[in-house]
């Protein structure tokens, strides 16, 4: 198969019988009046910096955001955190967001919520931040709206590849409307992380190269906010999880002992269930991005939280919360006809 595309050196074509677009993501860019145009840094140009700033303004206060901002405040810059919403990380579990805000708050950060930003002016090396009456001096901006899928420019219709604002059309074998062309990563996935785009990745290597049937629904793929503590999710979490009428366990790091001598105890493991099987788990500690992973692990061979609580943990770690909400579900499913006949057979029997 070939396909032609144009550029600025004019026409070229390019052969080939299976081919996977991979062209990641960029930063969202809000329209904000005087934003364009001034050198405000985003996830990606922020890295680029040789010196630090001395005063930060983040517009955003979702994952990156929220990172780069305890990052810097923890650095000596003075930091403002600005989000819209009415809290911290709007895609996470609401006790979990309230739990790093005060994180952040506690390491010198200014965080202001249900704050619009309304204009952005840059003069004489510095920024000025208009939020309504209030206006936040810095010099430097970081933007952390969000990432969007790069398809600008790609002439995909050229190759008869269907693609929207959210991204390219794949289907649940990662095929894009055209049959020879597949597609992984930010470019057509709602994770917008490297572990999810490694694996639908292989996916696509399974399915284009060896005559596969991998699917990307056979993925449980967790993720984590790398604040302190860290926040991580996997599956239905939160408002979603109650929407769909599962049941929640959850365990404070303070009942854990590991997390009582490192003085580590904001913070908690909540699993989401029906009837055991587990649908989805926040964690909110300091590994919580290694703690999440197991409950994935458990949820992609459609585990449940009886197995978390015959699975034997090393002690002490912050993994025995995973075990204690296994056995919070055990005691809960012992029904009153079964302690009464439990009750019969240690009088009869023991």
């Amino acid at each position: 198969m070939s396909v032609g595309s144009e550029n600025d050196r004019g026409r070229s074509e390019l052969q080939f019988r299976k081919a996977v677009i991979a062209t990641g993501s960029r930063p969202i860019l809000p329209d904000i009046p005087g934003l364009s145009g001034t050198p405000f840094l985003t996830n990606e140009s922020v890295f680029d910096l040789t010196s630090q700033p001395r005063e930060l303004a983040v517009i955003g206060a979702g994952a990156s955001g929220c990172e780069l901002a305890q990052a810097f405040a923890r650095l000596g810059t003075r930091v403002t955190l600005i989000e819209s919403g009415a809290h911290v990380l709007p895609r996470e579990d609401r006790e979990a967001a309230a739990i790093v805000e005060a994180s952040v708050r506690a390491d010198g950060a200014d965080v202001f919520l249900g704050t619009q930003v309304t204009a952005v002016r840059w003069a004489e090396g510095r920024f000025a931040v208009e939020c309504g009456t209030r206006t936040t001096s810095a010099d430097a901006l970081l933007v952390a709206t969000g990432r969007a899928p790069r398809v600008e420019d790609l002439g995909l219709e050229m190759a008869g590849v269907a693609s929207s604002r959210e991204g390219i059309t794949v289907d649940d074998r990662l095929r894009t409307s055209n049959e020879r062309i597949y597609a992984a990563g930010d470019v057509c996935s709602r994770y917008k992380f490297t572990h999810a785009a490694d694996a639908m990745a292989r996916i696509v290597v399974r399915n284009a190269l060896f005559f596969g049937a991998a699917r990307m629904s056979s993925l449980v793929i967790p993720w984590c906010t790398f604040t302190s503590p860290e926040v991580a999710r996997v599956g239905a979490a939160g408002d979603e999880a109650a929407a769909s009428g599962a049941e929640a366990i959850t365990i404070p790091l303070s009942s854990v002992d590991r997390a009582v001598v490192d003085e580590a105890t904001d913070g908690f493991v909540r699993v989401h269930h029906r009837k055991g099987r587990i649908v989805g788990a926040t964690v909110v500690a300091p590994d919580a991005g290694d703690l999440i992973s197991a409950i994935a692990l458990v949820m992609r061979y459609g585990g449940s939280l009886a197995d978390l609580s015959s699975a034997v943990f090393p002690y002490p770690t912050f993994s025995i919360a995973l075990r204690q909400a296994g056995d919070v579900y055990r005691r809960s499913a012992v029904t009153p006809r079964l302690k009464t006949a439990l009750r019969y057979y240690f009088q009869v029997f023991r």
